[in-house]
């Protein structure tokens, strides 16, 4: 039976979270279908359609009434895969992904706020991301305060947002 669109981007995900970004090749994503890379071109035309796909995959369910609550569903979807972290904020980097939740944040928030807050969440996820690995295999103590210092970040941001729209 042939692999669709979504049958790849999942392929795509599982290897991402066994393997991590870096080891996240479209050969390795082939193997994970049991198909010939080249079929994988049929669905996607290069790798950074792939990671805008899987971006977008990641952030699909992302969704909150006020900018905190976006931000933390944000973290919680890209923390559910290995480097997703990483995906999400390259594919919105370079305006392959993520503009839903973009748009989301800016409308509550204008967009400068919504850049500064999608920053730093990419920015506190991803070394979330990296202490995790790290502690998984031994090399550094787990720091139970990760989730907390996210949330006082959001507030340090989110009151500054406020104070400054109340000074216009």
């Amino acid at each position: 039976m042939a692999n669709s669109l979504p049958d790849v981007v999942a392929a795509a995900l599982r290897v991402l979270d066994s393997y991590g970004l870096e080891f996240c090749s479209m050969r390795r994503v082939a193997a994970e279908l049991d198909v010939q890379p080249s079929a994988l071109y049929h669905h996607v035309p290069n790798k950074q359609t792939l990671l805008a796909l899987m971006a977008d995959d990641l952030v699909s369910e992302v969704d909150g009434d006020d900018a905190r609550s976006l931000c933390h569903a944000l973290r919680r979807s890209m923390l559910a895969v290995r480097d997703g972290a990483e995906v999400v904020a390259t594919a919105s980097a370079f305006r392959l992904g993520v503009s839903g939740v973009e748009k989301q944040l800016a409308d509550l928030v204008g967009d400068d706020g919504a850049r500064t807050l999608l920053l730093f969440t990419f920015g506190h996820t991803q070394s979330t991301q990296t202490h995790r690995q790290a502690s998984a295999v031994g090399a550094i103590d787990e720091d139970a305060d990760l989730d907390a210092s996210f949330d006082r970040g959001l507030s340090i941001i989110l009151t500054g947002l406020t104070h400054r729209a109340t000074c216009r």
